[in-house]
């Protein structure tokens, strides 16, 4: 307590302003959302109520396309082909393992605690239908975005598998004898894959596009130089408009929390019929986020993780304010970039890859609410299908979009892979709002600590790249230096031993 003063206290207050202000709105949200349920306000109401925190939705997704778009190419461009492989194929093994991990520890939780036993109930009806999609037609609908026909179009809507009933009619004769006696028609229903959209913003397609155009950038060199300097400066500019509309978060958070608990219908029953399916995904994201990751964390870079996590609190409140990772994106720069000092060219690379296809979070979500409808059903699942179900979340984890509740849509595919009723995502959809806002959090941690970890294990690729970068900066220096000197001085003045 002694090495306590005035001024260290005010400069640890003045450096986690942000955090203070986001941690202080996230307590009155709560506060106030439960002040405000008695009052039974109409939709309409909450809608209103609601829109303070609409306003910061609509801010952060707004720099979320030129931000992913100038940070990849940006980081792409500035390595060479060796190292942006290097750094690459580290980033994919570690999302790969951080995954399949998450899964892991969501199904031996979901199998021990066994939230689904006892009578079924169903404690509130879906206020909309989710479109069953085939789990083959969804992956090929997860390759086709990620090659985008129209770049235009990939920046407000995503390809998306419909379905279209065709009816066949035919006439089948009755023959006795070879004679026809009649004629009857028969119609054939038969269900047709047809290409179709939604809206949101084709995140994978441009992050696959914005890799290549980067690398290629980084090839051309000298010629490529305009291009990455335009993309450097567009990165910045965004970063500044980050840094003013983060004085605004606290705000919208408090909001948004709020008028989540004034929509919840009836806390009492929700509590009773889904408390432990809730506690059992608590508990999965917990160790995960808590010890999986600072351990693995810990055991690469041999850093402390805790104080690296610590870095990180306003993305991470900005995440559970927003349940959105691509909308906390410009903070998570931030954070790394300035608290806990990872290279621009690392976060430029792993951060707008990680949020599009690293969901440790949405992974163990899936597997857990998967085996939990099941056992609802009064289903036993054979190792054969557990081993599916882990797998398919694993592949649809990447498929789900950095937005809310995007992990419900995928659910449809790890509910069909192994034949259990998608209607009873009902079930689950009560307490979702508040398990996808944990969820997206786990997500954030898990990229952020992806880019620790690749930092540690690229930083040779780093020093070569930072020592090439100086050295030719220094032979263009002496080439200008060398034509000025013979363009411009007849006397041989350069080569003089006199100084001014």
């Amino acid at each position: 307590m002694g090495g306590i003063t005035r001024d260290s206290v005010k400069t640890f207050l003045w450096k986690n302003t942000f955090v203070i202000f986001t941690v202080a709105a996230v307590a009155l949200g709560v506060l106030l959302g439960f002040a405000l349920r008695p009052h039974n306000l109409s939709i309409r109401e909450v809608k209103y109520f609601s829109f303070p925190g609409e306003l910061l939705m609509r801010m952060l997704q707004m720099l979320v396309l030129p931000l992913i778009v100038s940070s990849l190419v940006t980081g792409i461009s500035s390595l060479d082909s060796k190292a942006s492989g290097k750094m690459g194929i580290r980033a994919i093994i570690y999302y790969m393992v951080t995954t399949f991990i998450a899964v892991f520890i969501g199904i031996v939780i979901v199998i021990l605690i066994r939230p689904g036993k006892g009578s079924r109930d169903s404690p509130m009806t879906s206020s909309g239908s989710i479109e069953p999609v085939q789990a083959a037609d969804a992956f090929l609908d997860l390759i086709r975005n990620m090659f985008p026909p129209n770049l235009v179009e990939a920046c407000f809507k995503q390809y998306k598998t419909l379905y279209k009933t065709t009816v066949l009619i035919e006439n089948v004769s009755i023959m006795v004898n070879a004679t026809i006696l009649q004629t009857v028609q028969k119609t054939l229903e038969e269900v047709v894959p047809v290409s179709g959209s939604s809206n949101g913003v084709n995140a994978l397609g441009l992050v696959v596009f914005s890799m290549c155009f980067g690398l290629v950038i980084g090839n051309m060199k000298q010629q490529g130089q305009a291009l990455r300097d335009f993309f450097d400066c567009l990165n910045e500019a965004i970063m500044r408009l980050v840094a003013i509309i983060i004085w605004y978060a606290p705000v919208g958070i408090l909001f948004l929390i709020a008028g989540k608990i004034v929509e919840m219908k009836d806390l009492a029953q929700v509590g009773g019929q889904l408390g432990m399916y809730t506690v059992s995904v608590i508990v999965g994201l917990l160790i995960h986020g808590l010890f999986v990751l600072p351990l693995l964390f810990f055991v690469v870079t041999k850093k402390n993780p805790y104080t690296f996590t610590a870095g990180l609190l306003q993305a991470l409140i900005t995440a559970f304010g927003t349940s959105s990772s691509s909308a906390t994106l410009p903070i998570t720069f931030r954070c790394l970039e300035e608290n806990n000092h990872v290279d621009k060219t690392v976060t430029r690379f792993v951060l707008p890859v990680g949020a599009t296809i690293n969901m440790d979070g949405t992974a163990l979500y899936e597997a857990v609410a998967a085996i939990f409808i099941a056992q609802v059903n009064d289903m036993d699942l054979n190792f054969g299908q557990i081993l599916t179900i882990s797998i398919t979340a694993t592949a649809a984890s990447i498929g789900a979009a950095g937005i809310p509740q995007a992990g419900l849509v995928t659910m449809v595919i790890v509910l069909t892979s192994v034949g259990l009723p998608t209607e009873d995502i009902t079930l689950i959809i009560a307490v979702d709002w508040f398990l996808d806002r944990l969820r997206t959090t786990t997500n954030v941690l898990g990229d952020s600590f992806g880019a620790g970890i690749v930092e540690h294990l690229s930083r040779q690729e780093l020093q070569n790249q930072d020592v090439e970068i100086i050295n030719s900066v220094i032979e263009e220096n002496e080439k200008h230096y060398q034509l000025i000197c013979q363009d411009n001085d007849p006397f041989n003045l350069c080569n003089s031993e006199t100084t001014m």
